[in-house]
Order: structure tokens, then C-alpha cells, then sequence
């Protein structure tokens, strides 16, 4: 690559090289804050995050292009996931300004690691080189293990700091050794590359089999795909609650978002009117991931009914909710890749929302277990609404752009043909399941004795303001359906 093309590309990496400088600036400002002054830097990150937004916003209806030899992509789709990441992680550290669990430390450096997370899920979103989405994978990961376990004195969140490196490590050995088969297959790392090898139809279909389930056992890992989600529940129990607020919504996007980039581009053969697997031969590969779809689901519902613990139960409720999602992945066209992106930005509305009530609660009563939520409803109505409106809306019962959400998932599954119409019932069944924890929730708040003093709480202004953000677009998204629908076909259009 000469300085023309490394100057080009410059040009188009604005966002992430903003969010570099404010990743040094914020290290800096660190240096000069004492211990009870360090929250100013999450101002800082903040700050640096709206920055980088509006320079996505200023990329708007730029052509797709690639970037440093074509190992990063601009286009819209990973746009709309660098928006997504973007957004969430500036909830979270909203939030984490008035976190009890983050006071009395010097945390600095919790939102520079936050930064270069975000800084990595940029990159990885964009990736379409296997080098390139292993680094940024890695990048992402081994932030991730720092986090979780950031209260270092806190046996839980080193225990799950603990349990996420190891499970991490294996996983990404696993996809490592898939991508280099595939990478001594077809001899090249670039995802298009690839796909025109295996569509001469010369590799062996069981060394492809072998790869693609290496490969996607990486990814299963990333999104909390049964059987690759053995680590969420500890890891959500054990970290601060911030921060798992944070990996319950961004990693999971990023995850799916290389996922769909890189199956439709190196496994599919992106022609919506052929057979989409037909670059993979050898398995019914849609067939493969409707199981393993309907798997995520269930385990998630089932083992989230036994929980007691408000984290535990939403850490099996995103596993569940990664099994919604891949049903997307099964259609593997326009409609469900656009669905799965809609779904993918009304969960992490939802998702964010329960957490962050779950802080409050910790912040205002020190505990985590559901039936200490009796009479929250009444002794802090605010919050006990707000709980309630992420509660249907992960539920996905109408009105809420949660309904609105799975209703797209489960029309793009019936409209693809009659083979996986047991798949949409699968999910409609599970949904039925699901209604069960969350409904205890609000029974917990509504309908049981209250366990604390009955005089109302005092609820932070900011706490509501945050609250008011997230359940106003659940509670009227059904509205503008039609608009964030368009951003998702629009994001998935170069595609097809």
C-alpha cells in the first residue's frame, strides 16, 4: 500500500481515528485527577463518543469502499453497527457516573477500556480480511476480560474475569484454527477471496464442514450461542453491573455483525434468488442454524425461569434473545438480515433499560434478587413503570418496539417458505415461555408485600431522564417502524 492509498484511506477512517485522540486525551487527563476527581474522565469519554458520531453522521451516503488494502470496509452496514456501539456505550457510562459499585476508586482508566472496546467493535464491524476481524476480535476480547473483573478486590468479578479469559481463549483458538484452514484452502484472508474459491466447487465438503462449524463455534461464543454460552451467566453475575449492562448489548452486536458479513460474503453466494448456502455444499446449512437457533432459545427461556438473581436471569434472557436473532441468519437475505438489525437496535434499548434499573436498585437497596423487587412499584413508581415497559417489550408484547421487533423476525421466517415454519412456532412457543420471569418481575413489584420502608424513594434526576430516553422509543417505536426499517434495508442493501 503506497501513501496515496494509505492517505485515502485516511480520509475515511475519521470516526476511529477521533475516538484514538480522545482515547489518548482522556489516558492523559487521567494522569493530572485525583482519586475522587477520575469520574471526569467518563465527561471526557462521553464527550469523545458524541464526536465520533457526528462524524458517522458527516460519512452519511458515502460509497462503499475498502480501506488500507481492503482489510476494513466503509459502508453502510457498518455504520449502522458502529452507531448502535456507539450509542450504547455512552448509556453505560452514563449510567456508571452514579454507579455505587465504581465510587471510592479511581476509574479513569474503566472509561478509557470502554473507549477501546468501542474503539475495537469499530474495527471489527468493519473487517473483511481474517486477519483483520481476528485482531479487532481480540482487541475487543481481551478489554472485555479487564472489565469484568474491575473490582479487583470482588471475588464474583474475578471469578468471572477468571471464567471469561478461559472460555475466551478456547474459543478464540478454535476459530483461530478454523480461519487458517480455510485461509491454507483457499489460499487468501479476504472474505470475497474466499467466496470465489469455494464456488469452483474443488475443496473437500467435509474439510468445509469442519471449517464452517470451527468457525462458527467462535462466533457462537460471541453472540452466547448454546452450546458456546456457558460463560454468560457468571460473567454477568460477577461483573460489575455497568459493565455487564455494556457486554449484554455491544460485543453481541459486533458479534452478529461479523457473523452476517462474514457468511453472507465468504459462505453464501449473496444472490437472493439461488440457494444462499450454495458456496458451502455438503450440509443443509440453513437447516443447521434453525437448530441451533431453536437450542439457544429454549436453553435460555428454560434455565432463566429457575433464576433468582435479576442478573443471572437477564444473562439467560440474552441468550435467548441471541436465538431470536439467528433466525435471521437462517433466511439469510435481505429481509432477515434487515430484520435482525432492528431487532439488534430495539434489544439494546430494552436490554440497556433493565440493567440499568437493576444499578438503581443495587445503588438505592444493595441487592440483586428478584423477590427483594416486592412493592417497588409503589415505593418507587418511576422506577417500577420503567422496569415494567422493558420487561414486555423484552417479552416482545405489543404496544412495544419490542412486539414490533420479533414480529419482523417471525414474518421474514414464514415468508421464506413452509420448511421452517416449525422454527417460527418454536419461537412464538418460547416467547410464550419467556412471559413467565418476566411477569415475575412485575409481580414482584406490584403484587407482593413490600420489604422496605414504605416512604417513596428519591430518585436521582439523571436516573430519570435516562429512563425517559429509553422507554419513550419503546413505547412509541411501533410508530416509526417504517423509518428504522428503511435504515436497516438501506444498511444491508450493498449486499444484494
Amino acid at each position: 500500500m503506497d501513501l496515496t492509498q494509505l492517505a485515502l484511506s485516511l480520509k475515511y477512517f475519521v470516526p476511529e481515528m477521533v475516538l484514538t485522540g480522545f482515547i489518548l486525551v482522556a489516558i492523559i487527563y487521567d494522569l493530572f485527577l485525583k482519586k475522587d476527581q477520575s469520574h471526569r474522565v467518563g465527561f471526557v469519554a462521553i464527550l469523545g463518543l458524541f464526536v465520533t458520531l457526528v462524524t458517522l453522521y458527516l460519512q452519511r451516503g458515502l460509497p462503499s469502499t475498502g480501506l488500507f488494502s481492503n482489510m476494513f470496509a466503509l459502508d453502510s452496514f457498518a455504520s449502522f453497527f458502529k452507531w448502535l456501539v456507539a450509542i450504547g456505550a455512552i448509556l453505560v457510562m452514563w449510567m456508571s457516573l452514579d454507579s455505587k459499585e465504581l465510587m471510592n476508586r479511581k476509574v479513569g482508566e474503566f472509561y478509557v477500556l470502554i473507549l477501546v472496546v468501542v474503539f475495537g467493535m469499530f474495527l471489527l464491524v468493519s473487517a473483511t480480511h481474517i486477519l483483520s476481524i481476528y485482531l479487532a476480535l481480540e482487541m475487543v476480547s481481551l478489554m472485555s476480560y479487564i472489565l469484568a473483573g474491575y473490582l479487583k478486590e470482588n471475588s464474583r468479578s474475578n471469578e468471572a474475569s477468571i471464567k471469561y479469559v478461559i472460555y475466551g481463549a478456547f474459543s478464540s483458538g478454535v476459530m483461530l484454527y478454523g480461519l487458517s484452514l480455510l485461509y491454507g484452502l483457499t489460499g487468501t484472508g479476504y472474505i470475497s477471496g474466499i467466496q470465489t474459491q469455494l464456488m469452483t466447487g474443488q475443496a473437500s465438503p467435509v474439510l468445509l464442514i469442519l471449517i464452517a462449524v470451527l468457525i462458527l463455534a467462535g462466533f457462537g461464543y460471541k453472540i452466547s450461542a448454546v452450546p458456546f454460552h456457558f460463560w454468560t451467566p457468571d460473567v454477568y453475575e460477577g461483573a460489575p453491573t455497568t459493565i455487564t449492562a455494556f457486554l449484554s448489548v455491544a460485543p453481541k452486536a459486533a458479534g452478529f455483525a461479523v457473523l452476517i458479513r462474514f457468511l453472507n460474503v465468504a459462505f453464501t453466494t449473496g444472490d437472493p434468488n439461488s440457494q444462499a448456502w450454495l458456496a458451502l455444499p455438503g450440509l443443509n446449512w440453513p437447516v443447521v442454524i434453525a437448530a441451533l437457533s431453536a437450542l439457544t432459545m429454549t436453553v435460555g427461556n428454560v434455565l432463566a425461569i429457575q433464576q433468582t438473581n435479576i442478573k443471572r436471569m437477564l444473562a439467560y434472557s440474552s441468550i435467548a434473545h441471541a436465538g431470536y436473532m439467528l433466525m435471521g441468519v437462517v433466511v439469510a437475505d435481505q429481509t432477515g438480515i434487515s430484520a435482525i438489525l432492528y431487532y439488534t437496535g430495539v434489544y439494546m434499548l430494552m436490554n440497556l433499560g433493565a440493567f440499568f434499573v437493576a444499578i438503581q436498585i443495587k445503588n438505592l437497596y444493595d441487592t440483586e434478587t428478584i423477590s427483594d423487587y416486592a412493592g417497588l412499584g409503589f415505593k418507587a413508581p418511576w422506577v417500577g413503570i420503567s422496569m415494567a415497559v422493558f420487561m414486555f417489550a423484552l417479552a416482545g408484547l405489543p404496544p412495544t418496539a419490542g412486539f414490533v421487533a420479533k414480529f419482523y423476525l417471525f414474518r421474514t421466517l414464514v415468508q421464506f417458505g413452509d420448511g421452517f415454519i416449525w422454527l417460527a412456532v418454536f419461537g412464538l412457543i418460547n416467547g410464550v415461555v419467556s412471559l413467565f420471569y418476566y411477569m415475575r418481575v412485575m409481580k414482584a413489584m406490584y403484587f407482593e408485600k413490600m420489604e422496605f420502608a414504605e416512604t417513596k424513594t428519591v430518585i436521582p434526576l439523571h436516573f430519570s431522564i435516562l429512563m425517559f430516553v429509553l422507554v419513550v422509543p419503546l413505547l412509541v417505536g411501533w410508530m416509526f417502524g417504517d423509518p428504522l426499517s428503511h435504515w436497516t434495508n438501506q444498511a444491508v442493501h450493498f449486499f444484494y
